[in-house]
């Protein structure tokens, strides 16, 4: 996930849909200096990492944010910075020990 979430295209697909919901293709691209094609690689990156999802609706898929799997991300997240902030914790107490 993270991996697909460090590409700068593929963070401002996800931005955009964050904010603005689901989007088909055609919307995402028309606001980017990104062709259609470019656009729907970055998306399925996401779907294949668990980020974004298909949903059809009528001849077309829109696409939109998982968000269990954010929230997911966000915990791992969480627990790596409680794991610094305790060791840096540790290691002030060391040198002013």
């Amino acid at each position: 996930m993270f991996a697909a979430l460090g590409d700068e295209t593929r963070l401002r697909l996800l931005a955009r849909l964050s904010r603005d919901g689901p989007q088909s293709i055609t919307n995402l691209a028309s606001e980017t200096n990104v062709t259609r094609q470019a656009v729907t690689k970055h998306l399925r990156r996401m779907e294949r990492a668990g980020v974004l999802r298909a949903m059809r609706a009528g001849r077309e898929s829109l696409w939109e944010v998982e968000p269990a799997s954010l929230n997911a991300a966000g915990q791992y997240l969480r627990a790596i910075s409680d794991q610094w902030d305790a060791a840096l914790a540790r290691l002030k107490r060391f040198v002013e020990d």
